[in-house]
């Protein structure tokens, strides 16, 4: 029988998501300019995408973990514009080669308008969306990221079920 985790959202902060990458300040922000975007292959591409509620499964204890995915080559920003969601997100140097690794798991609650960067290499799930409606994102990432697309299923790869568990607000 797999193992099964449950990971408790928390709120978004810059604080909280700073292992992950960072979140944009305003140009007046003295901390404004200290990260940089990343485009090894030279090819930024902004775009809008979604995710909708029938891309996850959901149990009883909350939404299904299938997938990690990362990108070696690029950073990438993300705003979801409307409705609350969810995304997970696990350190870039983190391989998953054992089940304690999964203590390294995070997950959070978006807004709408939550601005955030993900570092280049760390571990990504969602957002997708709390309610039944998808969640449509302000998308800034490599244009070839499908060429780079890293994933690990750990199911399969630990025999661990993983979920976020779904907030009730």
């Amino acid at each position: 029988m797999a193992h099964a985790v449950t990971i408790e959202p928390q709120a978004f902060s810059a604080e909280a998501w700073s292992p992950f990458g960072w979140v944009p300040v305003p140009d007046t922000d003295e901390r404004d300019a200290i990260h940089a975007l990343a485009f090894a292959w030279d090819d930024a591409h902004l775009n809008f995408i979604h995710h909708g509620p029938d891309e996850v499964h959901r149990s009883s204890q909350g939404m299904v973990i299938d997938k990690l995915y990362r990108h070696d080559t690029h950073t990438q920003a993300l705003m979801p514009l409307n409705g609350t969601s969810v995304v997970a997100v696990a350190p870039a140097l983190v391989d998953f080669s054992n089940v304690g690794q999964l203590d390294t798991l995070r997950a959070f609650t978006l807004r709408p308008g939550n601005v955030f960067v993900l570092h280049r290499g760390t571990w990504h799930w969602g957002p997708f969306p709390l309610g039944d409606s998808p969640v449509r994102l302000l998308n800034l990432q490599g244009k070839r990221y499908r060429d780079d697309n890293a994933s690990i299923d750990l199911m399969e790869r630990l025999g661990t079920r993983v979920t976020v568990r779904v907030p009730l607000d």
